[in-house]
């Protein structure tokens, strides 16, 4: 009874604060887990599902906003969007030094996003085997957690605006099980040090992590690449700033994709350049039928 009045609360809230999507619950593990959708959309059976993760301090309301376009896709793509919601705002991700409660509770991330896919299956039925996952700086790396812990039930995932957890900083037990990921990190970035280092994120300990180019070979390697990847430069969505995207790309034929945008002068934060979840969706489209 709860349960269903919770249920209730939170969807009326969600149309209050946002005409679209509403915002439910599942008990996992003694805790209610949160996560939005927009009910509107109507995908055929076999579609895509999408997770787009908050940062720390998110909610997944209040974000919801950022996947617009990538939800204007969603029915011409047959590509479902979800916002899953960390435990009081914070993921369980791999960094050990993590003082959110999410972490030194050790809330099972891994039964939360099981029972989402499980849900929409049920709901939508959509095709378990094209279910990705992308996420913004904490939601980056809760891509990287899925990536590591669930790559069975993930088919790639691209973290923006995070970097590993370096060794001492990880916890999270790797299944070492090559998948795609494409990595958006900004060389300016003082939040998520572009060269590794310690996170600086006001409230809360996170610890350090990997340099972009060491996430990027961690990938790289577990897929089976080695030497230099292909070079490209993004087209320049907004000539006003001084921002420009340097795209390195590791691609072969029966080996996962690996990808990196390096956004030259690229802060914490969106970028105006590109949408940074329709370039996702564009990375994961390319892995569905390898």
């Amino acid at each position: 009874m709860f349960k269903q009045l919770l249920s209730a609360l939170l969807i009326f809230v969600a149309f209050s604060a946002n005409a679209q999507h509403v915002l439910d619950s599942l008990l996992i593990d003694g805790h209610y887990r949160v996560y939005a959708y927009n009910p509107s959309v109507k995908v055929k059976p076999g579609a895509s599902m999408v997770f787009v993760m908050h940062g720390s301090g998110g909610e997944p309301l209040g974000f919801a906003r950022r996947g617009a376009k990538l939800e204007s896709l969603s029915e011409s793509e047959n590509v479902l969007v979800v916002y899953p919601g960390g435990y009081k705002k914070y993921w369980n991700e791999c960094r050990k030094a993590s003082t959110a409660v999410a972490n030194t509770q050790n809330l099972n991330e891994e039964a939360f996003f099981n029972a989402l896919i499980d849900l929409f299956a049920s709901k939508y039925k959509i095709n378990k085997k094209q279910v990705f996952a992308t996420g913004f700086s904490g939601g980056g790396h809760m891509s990287y957690k899925l990536a590591l812990t669930m790559p069975g039930k993930i088919r790639a995932v691209s973290a923006i605006v995070a970097n590993l957890p370096t060794d001492e900083n990880m916890d999270c037990a790797a299944m070492n099980v090559p998948l795609p990921v494409m990595i958006t990190n900004g060389t300016a970035d003082q939040t998520n040090p572009y060269n590794g280092g310690e996170v600086t994120t006001p409230g809360v300990t996170l610890g350090k992590v990997r340099s972009t180019d060491q996430s990027f070979q961690y990938w790289a390697k577990l897929d089976g690449y080695s030497g230099e990847p292909v070079k490209s430069i993004m087209p320049d969505g907004d000539t006003s700033n001084n921002i420009t995207v340097e795209k390195y790309t590791y691609q072969k034929k029966g080996k996962p994709e690996v990808t990196l945008l390096k956004v030259i002068n690229g802060k914490h934060e969106f970028v105006t350049d590109f949408d940074m979840f329709e370039e996702s969706w564009k990375f994961f489209k390319r892995q569905i039928g390898k």
